[in-house]
């Protein structure tokens, strides 16, 4: 069997539907969207709806500015559409009716945090499969899946109507979905297992989270395989915990390739 894993799509639609080419299924671990694109001020769904220059000064606050200076810029971009909440989701229709459609092998796949998987059933064609929460067998081997990411300690979910909500997990749904996931052979998450050599984003200089829950069932199942995205420059892209290859697939939206997975 050959399986190709990508994470961390952000919009890379054309290296997407490439990706299934010579194998035998395609496994998406989630952030298809392309939000901001903090290199080519021009994409993303803030370069669609505001142009590069205001999406520059946005990359540049987020760089260099203080968080109020942020967050103050960011309320008057959103101030400046009539309806930015109807403005946003049809942007995130544009992308996914695009990026579902590149995906023309045998899938299967789950969301990451800048993803909306509410609106995934609708632009997901028979040759998707979505598939949260499940245990699924492929070419005789049990994997196991898991999006999304957990909230940080402390922190809850806004629900005074957001213009966009990441896709974020309290810390009990998150470890209840994890908890089915028995007897497998293959972890698939969009977030690691916390574990600090694979949290660690080298050119953000800080941890991205990662999953207790996750870093446990390593520990207690010992799956062949623990395959993620989320963290785009790791520390460590690898690491071996006891018969489990813990693996990074890659930051896809600037590789262009899949991680390749043989048995």
């Amino acid at each position: 069997m050959r399986v190709h894993v990508v994470s961390d799509v952000h919009g890379n639609t054309e290296a997407l539907a490439k990706a299934g080419d010579g194998a035998d299924a395609l496994i998406v671990l989630g952030d298809l969207l392309d939000f901001v694109d903090y290199h080519q001020h021009d994409q993303g769904i803030l370069g669609t709806l505001f142009g590069p220059e205001k999406v520059a000064t946005f990359a540049r606050l987020r760089r260099e500015g203080t968080r109020e200076e942020s967050i103050a810029f960011s309320k008057s971009l959103w101030s400046s559409l009539d309806d930015p909440a109807a403005a946003v989701e049809e942007a995130v229709r544009e992308q996914y009716a695009a990026m579902f459609a590149a995906m023309t092998a045998p899938t299967y796949a789950i969301a990451g945090n800048v993803d909306s998987p509410d609106l995934w059933p609708e632009f997901a064609g028979d040759d998707v499969r979505l598939v949260e929460g499940e245990v699924v067998e492929i070419g005789g081997l049990r994997f196991g899946f898991a999006g999304g990411v957990v909230l940080p300690a402390g922190a809850t979910i806004r629900r005074s109507n957001p213009v966009w909500r990441p896709y974020l997990r309290t810390q009990e749904e998150f470890d209840e979905a994890v908890g089915k996931l028995t007897d497998i052979d293959v972890l698939c998450t969009h977030q690691p297992p916390a574990l600090p050599e694979l949290t660690y984003d080298v050119v953000a200089r800080r941890h991205e989270l990662g999953s207790s829950a996750l870093r446990a069932l390593v520990y207690a199942e010992q799956p062949r395989w623990s395959l993620f995205g989320h963290v785009h420059q790791p520390l460590s892209a690898r690491l071996r915990v006891g018969r489990t290859e813990c693996r990074n697939v890659g930051h896809f939206k600037v590789t262009g390739r899949p991680y390749v997975l043989r048995w």
